[in-house]
């Protein structure tokens, strides 16, 4: 796909949604790291339900980690993974509260250190909350990516890097809530709604109707 192809998909994607954001819901940078933290293999409305009564009572650091793994756990017993999210948000509790006075780190290195948090959660936070230019590539943008061909690869961090260097600078703020959204509702794993498409002239999708 080339350059010019790429800049129109994002040109296109901007016009039908000119402010994207996730999902999720919070606010602080806090509250979207946990958000994020929980949403491994669950769905944004799962993490939703679960911290609409956990924010209110832990809204921050140190709240949460006063509630203990075992307190937390009844908040988010209804996510998958439960018990292993719920020690690892405690113990990254512990680690903000002692080290950075409660407050999220704004560097990938800082927040990779934390249990229960890589590469992909980075990305988002260092995105969402910070306004840096990351790319987190879950399984809708890797999807999208390789079936529209606008950054085809293997692995996602293949798709991450090629994302992030053909990805016009203007649009990369808001790149990864676009794609995200595409493939989540209108570019589907099982079924692309190909008909209400609004990049479907631009994609190059093989298998796509004519």
């Amino acid at each position: 796909m080339n350059a010019a192809k790429r800049r129109a998909i994002f040109e296109r994607l901007h016009a039908a949604n000119p402010n994207p954001t996730t999902e999720l819901e919070y606010d602080t940078p806090f509250q979207l790291l946990i958000a994020v933290l929980l949403s491994a293999q669950a769905t944004d409305v799962g993490v939703n339900k679960a911290t609409r009564r956990l924010f209110p009572v832990a809204p921050t650091a140190d709240k949460m980690l006063a509630l203990g793994v075992a307190g937390l756990e009844e908040y988010i017993k209804t996510i998958g993974l439960y018990r292993t999210k719920a020690k690892n948000a405690i113990e990254t509790c512990r680690i903000l509260t002692e080290q950075y006075d409660g407050e999220v780190p704004q560097t990938r290195e800082q927040l990779e250190a934390l249990p229960g948090v890589g590469r992909k959660t980075a990305n988002v936070v260092l995105n969402t909350a910070f306004g840096q230019p990351t790319m987190a590539v879950d399984t809708h943008i890797f999807r999208v990516a390789n079936r529209t061909r606008l950054a085809p690869g293997k692995d996602v961090r293949e798709v991450e890097d090629k994302l992030v260097k053909f990805i016009p600078k203007e649009y990369m703020h808001d790149a990864h809530h676009w794609l995200i959204l595409h493939g989540r509702y209108v570019c589907k794993a099982r079924k692309p709604d190909c008909e209400h498409c609004v990049i479907a002239d631009l994609c190059e999708y093989p298998a796509k109707p004519v």
